[in-house]
This record gives C-alpha cells, structure tokens and sequence, in this order.
C-alpha cells in the first residue's frame, strides 16, 4: 500500500474521533479494513478461572483478628 494510514489514527479505541475530527478519511479507513486479512480460524480460545474476591483492595488481617474477638 502505497498510501499507508498512520498506525495510530486506526487504533480502535481512538478510530472514531480522528474520523470525527477530519484527521483520517471515512473510505480511505474502510478501504484499509477491507484490505486487512481475516484471521479468526487462527484464533485460539483461552480459559480464565478467578478465585476468590474481586476486590482489588487486600483484606486487612489485624481488622478481622480483631471482629473475631468483638464476637466471641
């Protein structure tokens, strides 16, 4: 491709507003989508287990030690 689009204007988190803005051509941008090949058969499925919580804050050990007392 001789017209190659700057990587950073087809970033599919900002795409839109350099559409929006102007800075990047609605065909052209389609244009380059088209070109682009379809690799989903090479797609590998990947498993995620959580355990547990899914706070981000650790839990406070003395805090608990000390609400086991309270109830004792």
């Amino acid at each position: 491709m001789p017209d190659e689009i700057d990587r950073k204007l087809i970033d599919k988190r900002v795409v839109q507003r350099y559409l929006e803005k102007g800075r990047l051509d609605d065909k052209e941008y389609e244009k380059y989508m088209k070109s682009l090949p379809d690799l989903a058969e090479q797609a590998v499925p990947i498993e995620s287990a959580f355990d547990g919580d899914l706070d981000d804050e650790p839990e406070d050990e003395g805090s608990q030690a000390a609400e086991g007392e309270k109830q004792s």
